[in-house]
């Protein structure tokens, strides 16, 4: 049997015990779901099985109340997460009942899924499958190859399926208001003592072992590099600094897109999470990357600016950039064990 304190990463899928109970099965599959992004490599999720089902809790120890006040990106996470467990499930064969939490539940019980009958999956599933371990967050800037036309279309139906849409930014006039809005965004939040507290919370310098937060071989949100001290990031407004190194990955990035929702409550906030994994590891599967550049999103004003420039009915809540760039190492993640309520 696997080990519950084994590294997510380090896990095959040979160990799959296939005579296992049902418990056990749900159990190994979380390896996959926890390999999902979050804001600052928070992890803010918890699991519960029971029987044939595992329930998702919002782990609301693990909040960013400066940066995410309403828990939207907390709760986007968390349904990436989900995303990864929904195709693990149909990858070793089960078909699954899902049934998300509404709006009007205040627990942090967010969704829960049950295994079904067996049957066989899809090339497409299994090929999104072997795509969780390998998806990266990439922060380097892009080579300037495009993007296939076919492939963003593929994205963007896929974003429908979830009940989401996918709006890539066209023209140079569109991209630099954008550019515009991630810099102002930049320095309106590098202002605030308490969001550089936060995120040097999150800050894991170099020989530091950690099963979360951002390691010193990424960038803190998407610029600097986290090898610095806590205490620097902590101390130091260095938003006019972030604020050039993200245009100039702006600049270096074929694709800005823009994943959004038709309404702005709790479950979209989910359903974007599903979506946008969905489309990052149908992305990865063709060798393209991504990473997010969510700053006009956090600011209440900036987004509200981001909606009246994209034209589009909705509220976006996610800004992704997309490209073809150099390998990068993994993020820590923590354990099964860790993760499960008893």
């Amino acid at each position: 049997m696997f080990d519950l304190t084994s590294n997510p990463r380090t896990v095959s899928e040979f160990d799959f015990p296939i005579t296992g109970t049902p418990a056990q099965q749900l159990q190994f599959l979380l390896n996959y779901a926890v390999l999902a992004p979050s804001e600052y490599n928070t992890q803010p999720w918890l699991f519960k099985v029971k029987g044939r089902t595992a329930e998702l809790y919002a782990d609301r120890s693990r909040r960013l109340p400066i940066v995410d006040p309403d828990d939207r990106e907390l709760t986007i996470s968390c349904g990436a997460a989900f995303l990864n467990l929904r195709i693990a499930l149909r990858h070793f064969g089960y078909t699954y009942k899902a049934e998300i939490h509404p709006d009007q539940d205040s627990s942090d019980l967010l969704a829960r899924i049950s295994l079904g009958k067996k049957k066989v999956a899809t090339e497409e599933e299994h090929q999104l499958f072997y795509e969780i371990v390998q998806r990266r967050s990439n922060r380097h800037i892009f080579d300037k190859r495009e993007v296939p036309a076919d492939l963003l279309a593929l994205l963007n139906d896929m974003a429908g399926q979830e009940g989401t849409w996918f709006h890539v930014v066209q023209g140079e006039e569109a991209r630099q208001t954008l550019v515009d809005l991630v810099a102002n965004g930049d320095r309106m939040q590098w202002t605030s003592r308490q969001f550089r507290k936060e995120l040097a919370q999150w800050t894991r310098p170099e020989g530091i072992e950690s099963h979360d937060g951002l390691p010193g071989f990424t960038q803190v949100k998407g610029s600097f590099a986290a090898s610095i001290s806590p205490y620097i990031v902590r101390t130091f407004d260095m938003g006019n600094g972030v604020a050039a190194r993200d245009r100039q990955l702006i600049a270096g990035s074929p694709v800005l897109a823009v994943l959004g929702t038709f309404e702005d409550a709790r479950t979209d906030w989910f359903a974007t999470g599903q979506a946008v994994e969905k489309i990052l590891l149908r992305a990865s599967a063709e060798g393209v990357s991504g990473s997010f550049l969510n700053q006009p999103i956090e600011i209440f004003a900036l987004r509200a600016k981001m909606r009246e420039v994209l034209g589009q009915f909705g509220f976006p809540q996610l800004v992704l950039r997309l490209g073809y760039g150099p390998q990068v190492p993994p993020t820590p993640r923590r354990s099964v064990k860790e993760v499960l309520v008893e």
